[in-house]
């Protein structure tokens, strides 16, 4: 690489750290005017916090991150007591299971509405409990470097919604379909439940009402009625129906 190259390429860095900069500054005062031109390491300092508190399962996760964001003066991370500021959540979990959902409600409802979801895959009936929990920001985990994660944090303290192109398309599909059902007075399909998902499992795996009823622990009636429910609910025609379209939609 030439050493041009090389300049341009540290300027661009410094733009885009400058430009970020000038995003927390604004949210701190949105009078304050960005045109002021070059500024010093001091200035870049400034007294914009965005203070952010990080949920990982794991902590190399939550190492991860906090790299991530305290490489900008205008993030202070807090573990346990947010000091006076804005407050940001970010919540870190490889897929979307109750305990996760348990912590989103309890962010949001504690107070606490700017939450920046980070996860590596997420179902369909899930996004919707997760909008539905106050989540406004979600990043995939695989895209979640320094800028995206710090672009995500932003965007929740501005109070903005931010989600991935694809799931942004799966949620409109969602709401759109839950529109029409409501239109048409008809039930509104939601995905399939982890009861279900372990029922169809098993009736993929060629086990009968019996079988999966000791498997699982159940009553043949309660296996019957979670069979019966989920294809009345998704006007599915029966259980091999049923199992294609768990596999189509990722759940089995």
């Amino acid at each position: 690489m030439l050493p041009t190259d090389t300049h341009r390429l540290g300027q661009g860095s410094e733009r885009e750290e400058l430009r970020m900069q000038q995003a927390l500054d604004h949210r701190a005062d949105p009078t304050r005017s960005t045109h002021h031109g070059p500024r010093t390491g001091a200035a870049r300092r400034g007294t914009a916090r965005v203070v952010v508190e990080i949920h990982a399962n794991d902590p190399i996760s939550k190492a991860g991150a906090a790299h991530h964001l305290c490489q900008y003066p205008g993030i202070a991370l807090s573990d346990e007591k947010r000091p006076e500021g804005v407050a940001v959540a970010v919540v870190i979990a490889e897929s979307v299971d109750e305990t996760v959902l348990q912590t989103l409600r309890r962010l949001t409802r504690g107070g606490l509405g700017n939450v920046v979801l980070v996860v590596g895959r997420i179902r369909e009936s899930q996004l919707l409990e997760v909008v539905e929990c106050g989540v406004g920001t979600i990043l995939w985990r695989h895209e979640a470097d320094a800028t995206r994660l710090l672009q995500g944090v932003l965007a929740a303290a501005r109070g903005d919604g931010n989600l991935p192109t694809d799931l942004l398309g799966r949620l409109l599909t969602q709401v759109g379909r839950m529109q029409r059902s409501a239109a048409e007075g008809t039930a509104v399909p939601v995905g399939l439940s982890e009861r279900e998902t372990d029922v169809l499992r098993l009736v993929a795996d060629g086990l009968d009402t019996t079988e999966i009823a000791a498997r699982l622990s159940y009553s043949e009636r309660t296996v019957k009625n979670v069979l019966h429910g989920l294809t009345s609910r998704l006007h599915l025609r029966n259980r091999a129906h049923a199992v294609a379209y768990a596999l189509r939609e990722g759940y089995i």
